[in-house]
């Protein structure tokens, strides 16, 4: 087992196992701010893409799999309180832009990413999952998309879980705050395996190491095949409406709200 760290990561851990039998590497990025519940700050995100990028150069890394420090969460989302740093329209766009190139990160990789959900998958932690290849889930696991509950949406959740989950769970989620447990979600295919949160890692590298002693160019086309149907266009949709959310006294009173452990009032403005 070698372990390789960006030189400047803080939120992200990067284990790459090579089975050393010639099917290739599974490599295990670990979201690993477990004080936070994995919150995704915002040096999470270009974290994530450089670590995806080496990994896919790297030449002998065949599968990824991604999972959350800890045994509470997978990812709780948005590191909330670094929203209230993002003070003007630029900042705000950008934000989302960095966010939106993460989650096409993901897809887009020519390795098969499997998202292993220990606890809470919430708001960008559940959108994290959606852009994976395959779902391994605890049976402790939680999804929940809440954005909604200060002032936003989920923007990559909006464009995907759609076309997973279907238009009226992904509205019960983000309308309702609807959280979905373990079997809910394995059985409208948000997951694809639930297992005992004891053997989440060890069912996830089986699957993962699956995946590893595939060919690889048969994979990566495969993945993007089935992919094709994913239009990056829509990002500027999605982008656009919360940078636009993200300036209404709606919004700031949510965050307020979340930050000061109190239920917001909304006045629809």
């Amino acid at each position: 087992m070698s372990t390789w760290n960006p030189a400047a990561a803080r939120t992200l851990r990067v284990e790459v196992d090579d089975t050393g039998d010639g099917e290739g590497a599974v490599a295990v990025l670990t979201m690993d701010t477990p004080g936070k519940l994995n919150a995704m700050g915002r040096e999470f995100w270009p974290e994530l893409r450089e670590a995806l990028a080496h990994l896919a150069s790297d030449g002998r890394t065949r599968a990824v799999i991604i999972t959350g420090a800890g045994d509470k969460a997978f990812s709780a989302g948005g590191d909330i309180a670094s929203f209230a740093d993002l003070t003007d329209v630029v900042a705000k766009r950008e934000f989302q832009q960095d966010c939106m190139r993460t989650f096409a990160a993901v897809e887009e990789s020519p390795l098969p990413i499997v998202a292993a959900v220990n606890g809470f998958a919430l708001g960008g932690g559940c959108e994290l999952a959606l852009a994976c290849d395959v779902v391994v889930a605890a049976e402790t696991a939680t999804f929940g998309m809440p954005e909604c509950g200060v002032g936003l949406v989920p923007g990559f959740g909006v464009l995907r879980a759609p076309s997973v989950i279907g238009r009226h769970w992904t509205k019960l989620m983000m309308f309702g705050g609807e959280r979905v447990d373990a079997p809910t979600a394995l059985r409208i295919g948000l997951a694809q395996k639930v297992v005992p949160a004891a053997e989440l890692m060890s069912a996830a590298r089986e699957l993962a190491g699956r995946f590893a002693s595939m060919a690889p160019l048969a994979v990566a086309s495969g993945k993007n095949l089935v992919n094709r149907g994913v239009d990056r266009g829509e990002f500027d949709h999605s982008t656009a409406a919360l940078t636009t959310l993200h300036a209404t006294a709606d919004a700031a009173e949510g965050i307020a709200a979340f930050l000061g452990k109190r239920p917001p009032k909304f006045e629809g403005r």
